[in-house]
């Protein structure tokens, strides 16, 4: 088929899937126009690069039946506060109820604030949901993700092993398979916290939780990382300073100080673009690339190819799933088949269209025929 011919296709595939967007659509994405959407996010297989990333849309199972029914790729569940044996957390501060969400505009772009911050609930009901998580995860459905936030000691202080041991032996368990994938949070409103304030501190944390959460299970350990109230040239090096992990999600929200919320937006996108560009332009690193999950801003398959180029074999949104029901293209459909349709289909900035357009460009080539998601991602970061 002719890039003239996608085209034309694209935009009756956009008209038509406004009313019922297909749960495969990989595969007709790869029937029609010859474009494989494979990604990977932990190393594991995915049909397409797009995931949910953690919060308040992942935090019971209807949110992710919704979700794998949509044919959305993976979900990183809400964020539990790790605990030893007796149940303490050291960072309980961060266990609070959240309150409601704002969708609201900022700038060109959309962002979703709230106050509230980990799992409120018990751990006994994060474990359930972990368990009926693995079960859509074996079935096919949906790959789901465990994230926690672990005891970050102040630089003095000792990192309080129990809690590593207690939550990370528990998750394992309600996992159900070895490696267990878990997603570790450096969440955004760390970064408005005083035991934020000190670079040696954090840059600590990043050497050595890997080998805590290690010391207790087979684990897969992905690193999403927070934007530092610190200079761009620090965000490299807490992504070298985090070479115990397998991969790195780069990376969280801003954090505002005088409003105490996080935020995203454009200008999250160009920051952390920004910096992945300027990470790839290194002449030589001390560790080896990892794999990048991107997140940020990401409302369009062009942006999505934006953090693909710079490396990110996958992404994770959270603000295009919430948008008032006006905002969509779609008249039908979960907000999660909604997002889909426009990512993916959009005859303007949707994937195919923003792959085809590389291709027209000399930017992308076909193999065997077909144009591939992860040929975007450079050499370097390529899965092996």
């Amino acid at each position: 088929m002719s890039n003239s011919g996608s085209l034309a296709s694209l935009t009756s595939d956009f008209e038509r899937f406004k009313r019922e967007l297909p749960r495969d659509f990989p595969a007709h994405v790869r029937d029609v126009y010859r474009i494989n959407l494979a990604a990977r996010y932990l190393d594991h297989p995915l049909p397409h690069p797009i995931g949910k990333g953690s919060g308040q849309l992942s935090l019971n199972i209807g949110q992710l039946e919704t979700d794998a029914d949509a044919g959305l790729a993976f979900a990183v569940l809400k964020t539990v506060i790790a605990q030893d044996a007796a149940g303490d957390q050291s960072m309980a501060a961060w266990a609070i109820h959240e309150s409601k969400m704002n969708v609201e505009r900022r700038g060109a772009g959309w962002t979703v604030t709230w106050k509230g911050r980990g799992w409120d609930r018990s751990f006994a009901d994060y474990l359930a949901l972990v368990s009926a998580g693995w079960d859509l995860t074996r079935d096919g459905q949906l790959l789901t993700v465990p994230s926690v936030k672990y005891h970050l000691p102040r630089l003095d202080e000792p990192f309080r092993d129990a809690e590593y041991a207690f939550t990370t032996s528990a998750l394992a368990k309600a996992w159900g398979e070895s490696p267990l994938l878990l997603e570790k949070d450096f969440s955004p409103t760390l970064a408005g916290d005083p035991l934020a304030d000190e670079k040696p501190q954090i840059l600590r944390w990043l050497r050595e939780v890997p080998q805590r959460i290690r010391a207790h299970a087979d684990v897969r350990l992905a690193m999403k990382l927070m934007n530092a109230r610190f200079d761009d040239d620090f965000q490299r090096d807490m992504m070298n300073a985090a070479s115990g992990a397998d991969a790195l999600v780069v990376f969280n929200r801003l954090f505002d100080a005088s409003a105490g919320v996080a935020y995203g937006g454009p200008d999250l996108s160009d920051r952390n673009l920004r910096v992945l560009d300027a990470y790839r332009a290194l002449p030589s690193l001390t560790v080896p690339y990892r794999p990048l999950s991107g997140t940020g801003n990401i409302h369009s398959g062009r942006m999505i190819v934006e953090y693909a180029i710079r490396g990110c074999s996958s992404v994770q949104l959270h603000t295009l799933f919430q948008l008032p029901l006006e905002e969509y293209s779609a008249t039908d459909g979960s907000r999660t088949q909604r997002a889909l349709h426009v990512l993916i289909f959009d005859p303007r900035d949707g994937l195919i269209a923003a792959m085809l357009e590389r291709e027209a460009a000399g930017l992308l080539d076909r193999r065997g025929g077909e144009l591939h998601f992860l040929d975007l991602l450079p050499d370097a970061y390529r899965p092996r």
